[in-house]
């Protein structure tokens, strides 16, 4: 399970920076994974319940918002929604795309208190 030492990683990230604002605590952090990223939502939901317990992050709301995969399309250059790496493109029907949007895991918000 990859996803507890990324929110491991998330964890230590976040502390960071807290530490620099000289915060004592984050209210809030807002994290985008994209759905070709690899990780299971759920997971790092579940992991992240877990390594955030005497951090200060305890008491954070914790919101997960998800980046739809793009692909474009080598041959004719359309860009359509995707769900897995094989789709033909809908307008040539051609085999081989390129993921361009959805493979993100980037935290988006930090929102901290107690300076």
């Amino acid at each position: 399970m990859h996803e507890l030492s990324i929110a491991q990683s998330i964890v230590e990230i976040v502390e960071e920076e807290a530490k620099k604002q000289n915060a004592t605590s984050v209210n809030k952090l807002i994290l985008e994974i994209g759905t070709m990223s690899g990780i299971v939502v759920e997971a790092l939901e579940f992991a992240m319940e877990e390594v955030i317990k005497n951090t200060c992050l305890s008491n954070a709301k914790i919101d997960i918002e998800e980046i739809k995969a793009i692909a474009v399309c080598e041959m004719c250059q359309t860009e359509f929604e995707t769900f897995d790496l094989y789709s033909p493109c809908p307008k040539c029907n051609h085999l081989y795309s390129n993921i361009i949007k959805g493979k993100e895991l980037r935290i988006k918000s930090i929102v901290i208190f107690g300076k």
